[in-house]
């Protein structure tokens, strides 16, 4: 299921968010994602990139009866009111000048294969846009009009913008963070913690607490590739049915 914002451009202006990527917006958003997935179990892995976040479930899930209306309406909602009450923990006392409109779809994927094709889309748009958007507002920043700017990357390649950030703003595309080049991606993951637990002794049943260590599984977040072998190897529980 694809979660993403009507008119987000406008509201990004309006809310005042950095050029070309606000962490804050980017962190809230993977929040609102980690809530979805703790209020919807049934979520075995969610990927984001700019403002839209993709929410994969089990070929064999039976949440809702499987009715495409009812998963798309609820996850879709759940993700807006976080997105209201999670507001302030990253964006501080800056109000809310508007609430945000999120929209939906459920698309079916198969198999395995296809699953990943539409994932490595997915990191490869993040790629592809953040690259172009970097190189976009580091000239409009440097005085360039947005039109002049759009002009001087149309039909650049991947290796010209490299080289214009490189040598007219040195800026090392690699070394920018991979929350920005390959996206968010949350999934389950079994952590072990220590927790104190109320016990009594067995001579005069004194109430005390005593260290436990337990293993509970958790939302973790990642920004590492999905396009390759080696993130799907080491979490083979992501495709577990298909």
């Amino acid at each position: 299921m694809v979660c993403y914002p009507r008119c987000s451009g406008r509201f990004s202006d309006e809310h005042g968010f950095l050029k070309p990527n606000d962490e804050r917006a980017l962190q809230l958003m993977n929040k609102c994602a980690e809530c979805v997935m703790f209020e919807f179990h049934e979520i075995v892995l969610s990927y984001g990139q700019s403002d839209e976040f993709s929410f994969v479930l089990r070929p064999s899930t039976t949440l809702f009866s499987r009715r495409a209306s009812k998963l798309m309406t609820t996850i879709v909602s759940y993700f807006s009111s976080m997105y209201v009450y999670q507001w302030r923990g990253f964006f501080g006392e800056k109000p809310m000048i508007y609430p945000p409109t999120f929209d939906g779809r459920v698309i079916l994927y198969p198999t395995v294969e296809t699953l990943r094709d539409y994932l490595s889309w997915r990191q490869a748009d993040c790629h592809i846009n953040n690259l172009y958007n970097t190189c976009f507002w580091c000239l409009v920043k440097s005085g360039q009009t947005a039109e002049a700017a759009e002009a001087r990357l149309s039909g650049t390649s991947s290796s010209d913008k490299n080289e214009i950030l490189f040598s007219e703003f040195t800026i090392n595309y690699n070394d920018l963070p991979e929350i920005f080049k390959k996206g968010s991606i949350l999934t389950w993951q079994d952590v072990e913690e220590m927790v104190m637990k109320r016990c009594r002794t067995k001579d005069d049943e004194t109430v005390m607490e005593r260290p436990v260590q337990r293993s509970r599984k958790t939302v973790v977040t990642l920004h590492v590739d999905v396009i390759g072998d080696d993130f799907w190897r080491e979490h083979p529980d992501i495709t577990e049915g298909y």
